[in-house]
Formats: C-alpha cells, sequence, structure tokens
C-alpha cells in the first residue's frame, strides 16, 4: 500500500495519481484564527477515512471559497505515516475585520436568530466578517425563518454603532424604523417645554426612533438641565409614539416626573495626597445648598487642576452620591485618584533670538526634577506679556509634552513674530 501510494504521488501530474482513490488518515487546518478546525472542516466536507482523489481536494477547497470568508485557500497532500492513507493540510487566509452580531427590531428573540443562523452555515460564530456574501446568506435565512411567523419586511444587515457603543453587524429590517418628527413633553412644570423641546430636537429630529436611543438623548441631555436645579429624581415616566399628520416620521410624547429639589448634605473629599481642608475650598460645594451637579461638576475640575498642579498630570476624581428621599439631601463623597507624580523636564524655546532665549530662561523658574506644575506655563507666559518683556509680543504659547514612561513633562514655549502696531485712522 505504501509503495503504491508514493508511486502515484511521486508523479502527481499523471492522470492515474490525481484519479486513484486513497483512504483520508488525517486533516489538519493551518492559517485559521476565528474558525476552529471543526467548523473549517464541516464546510470542506471532508472526513476521516473518506477515500478520496485530488479532486475531491479541490472540491473541498472550492466550497470554502464559496463561503466567502476566507481570502484565500490552498492545500497539500501526501502519503501519511504509516503509508495506508493521505495526509492533507489546508491553509487558509481569513477575511475580516470581524465584527460581533445584533439584532433589532425583529420579531423573535436574538438566541432564536443566532440558532438559525448557526444551522444554516458552521461558519457562523460569535463575529462574522462583514463581506458582501457572508451577509446576504445570513440575511436571506432570517427571512425565510421569519417568514413563517407571517413576517415579510426585507431584511438587511449593516455595521452599525450599536446602544452600547459597540460597532457590530446588526440585522434589521430594511426599511429601518421611522424617523423622529416632532418631540413633545406633559408633566413638566420646573422647565418650559419649548427649553426642552430646544435641548432634545438638534439631536433627536431626523433619528430613526429606537426606545433605548431616545431616552439616552433625554438622559444626557435633559438631565443635566434639571440635576442643575437640584431635581436628582427627574424621570422620564413613559414614551409614547404615533404617526405625524403632516410629515413622514412619528410624534413622540414623553411623559416625565421632575421631582422635588434636593439640596446638598454632607461633602467629603477624599484624596491621599493632599488634606481635606484646603480641598474643600477649592471644592467649594456648602452643605444646605441646592444640589447643582453642574457645580458639582465644575468644582472636580478644580480639584483635579489643583492635583495637577502638585504634579499629578492624570489626576482624576469623581462624585459618589448618597440620596436621602426623607430628608431631600444629597450627600457627597469625592474621590480623586492622583495617579503618579511627574516632574519637568525640558525647556525648548521656538521663535525668538538668542538674546530673547536668554532672557526667558533667566526668568523660567522650574528646574529639571522639579515637580511639575501644571497651570505654570500659561502663568508664565502672562507674566511675560503684562511685565513688557518684549515689544509687541505676538501669540505666544506654551505646549506641555508628558513622558509617562519617564514620568517628566517638557514645555515648549512658541513665540510668534511681533504684531504689527495699527495704523491710526487719518483726518477724514
Amino acid at each position: 500500500m505504501l509503495w503504491a501510494l508514493l508511486l502515484l504521488l511521486a508523479a502527481p501530474a499523471s492522470p492515474q495519481a490525481r484519479s486513484t482513490p486513497f483512504p483520508i488518515s488525517t486533516i489538519s487546518v493551518t492559517g485559521n484564527a476565528n474558525y476552529s478546525e471543526q467548523q473549517v472542516l464541516a464546510v470542506a466536507g471532508l472526513k476521516l477515512g473518506q477515500r478520496a482523489t485530488v479532486k475531491d481536494f479541490e472540491a473541498a477547497r472550492d466550497r470554502l471559497g464559496a463561503s466567502g470568508v476566507f481570502e484565500k485557500i490552498s492545500f497539500q497532500y501526501g502519503p501519511a505515516p504509516g503509508g495506508k492513507g493521505y495526509a492533507v493540510t489546508f491553509e487558509v487566509i481569513e477575511g475580516g475585520p470581524f465584527f460581533p452580531v445584533h439584532f433589532e427590531e425583529l420579531p423573535a428573540a436574538p438566541a432564536e436568530l443566532r440558532g438559525v443562523l448557526q444551522r444554516s452555515d458552521p461558519l457562523f460564530g460569535q463575529k462574522i466578517p462583514a463581506t458582501e456574501r457572508v451577509l446576504s446568506r445570513y440575511v436571506k435565512a432570517l427571512e425565510e425563518h421569519l417568514s413563517a411567523r407571517s413576517f415579510k419586511e426585507p431584511l438587511a444587515a449593516r455595521v452599525l454603532s450599536t446602544d452600547s457603543g459597540e460597532v457590530a453587524v446588526v440585522f434589521l429590517p430594511a426599511a429601518g424604523p421611522p424617523p423622529v418628527a416632532q418631540v413633545e413633553f406633559t408633566g413638566n412644570e420646573v422647565l418650559p417645554t419649548a427649553a426642552l423641546a430646544t435641548a432634545v430636537n438638534a439631536v433627536a429630529i431626523g433619528m430613526p426612533y429606537k426606545e433605548t436611543r431616545f431616552r439616552q438623548i433625554l438622559e444626557t441631555n435633559l438631565r443635566p438641565l434639571y440635576e442643575a436645579r437640584g431635581r436628582v429624581r427627574v424621570a422620564f415616566v413613559e414614551i409614547k409614539t404615533e404617526p405625524a399628520k403632516d410629515v413622514d416620521g412619528l410624534v413622540v410624547t414623553v411623559r416625565m416626573t421632575e421631582g422635588a429639589s434636593y439640596n446638598l448634605g454632607q461633602v467629603r473629599i477624599d484624596s491621599p495626597v493632599a488634606a481635606e481642608e484646603g480641598l474643600q475650598k477649592i471644592a467649594d460645594l456648602r452643605s444646605g445648598d441646592v444640589a447643582n451637579f453642574q457645580q458639582v461638576q465644575a468644582a472636580l475640575g478644580r480639584l483635579e487642576q489643583r492635583h495637577r498642579e502638585e504634579g499629578y498630570m492624570r489626576a482624576t476624581a469623581r462624585a459618589e452620591r448618597s440620596i436621602d428621599d426623607q430628608k431631600l439631601t444629597v450627600d457627597l463623597t469625592i474621590r480623586i485618584e492622583p495617579g503618579p507624580q511627574y516632574a519637568f523636564g525640558a525647556l525648548t524655546i521656538e521663535g525668538l533670538d538668542l538674546h530673547g532665549e536668554d532672557a526667558v530662561r533667566r526668568l523660567w523658574a522650574l528646574k529639571p526634577g522639579q515637580r511639575f506644575n501644571a497651570g505654570y506655563p500659561d502663568y508664565f507666559i502672562e507674566r511675560i506679556r503684562e511685565e513688557g518683556v518684549f515689544d509687541n509680543l505676538g501669540k505666544t504659547k506654551a505646549v506641555p509634552s508628558q513622558n509617562d514612561t519617564a514620568r517628566t513633562v517638557d514645555v515648549k514655549l512658541i513665540f510668534a513674530p511681533p504684531e504689527k502696531p495699527k495704523p491710526k485712522p487719518g483726518p477724514r
């Protein structure tokens, strides 16, 4: 057997070698990353023990090519160890990029629809390539499945950003949901309807309507307006839609409850590198004041900047809320993560001659290795301007460059050419 197989394979171009079947002893796949070997071989259609010829290997290659998921497929074959059959290897290069799969506005659960695609294609998985051939095949399988439920609408597959911000292949009705034509509100008293509509219309009008996305718009654009007034329990209770009368689209009506106004309760600030007393003065959030979360956000910004002035260039501050609905108060715990401390690295200067650069360097106070103060470069430029160090000083800016490995910050001062004095108006 081994002698016969070797003899035929020694002359692969001969008709006899290509047409004489031998059993397949081993099959392997190389180059696959997103697909398992079992998935690839299921499409190839070859099995261990099957008597095969080169034509069978070519047909398997063609079936893999027809799947639309591979950029390149090749195969090699030879005598298996022991000489009782073929050892076959398929080498593949997968297409891409690959995306997760989502389903929207379809009358079936995602798990059911995934099952349909898995049964229709062994290569279907958690992620799929967005090639035209693959998507067309999956769309057809879903349309045939849903038609049995009297859902006759054509489907489409599109690469979209989902509600969570993930980019995915989304299967949905080809016509898509109707757009938002108008937004109305009920239950509002603190803010007039016109102010609410102004806040959402630029984003919502014309958007294909989907409740989850529409609620995100309400949370992003309206909640901050209410939380600036202490209305931390504002809720968008119900959303109803109906066809618009004069235009193509939907009238979306939002029923809301604005809730009571809450005051700030206890405010704590936790930083591992700074005393709370000094940070309280910077935050300037007083117990008993309205719980204005625009002011809270501004306070977080000031606290982060204060830590950057101590060299903590990656400092972040966040506010944790504890709401007491009986007292109508909100306690705040502000936690600051300072990150590593950075030192000043080097100063470079552009746009000045040697005399001007020397004057600037003599005035610059930060020394290499000192704790970096993030506010110092802008302060320094303002001081140069106020003290009139240069006549007709043009636009000047400081450009910091952060080295996270060395934990240093270099600064480049860029001096523009002097500003030309404006001509005085002549006599009329």
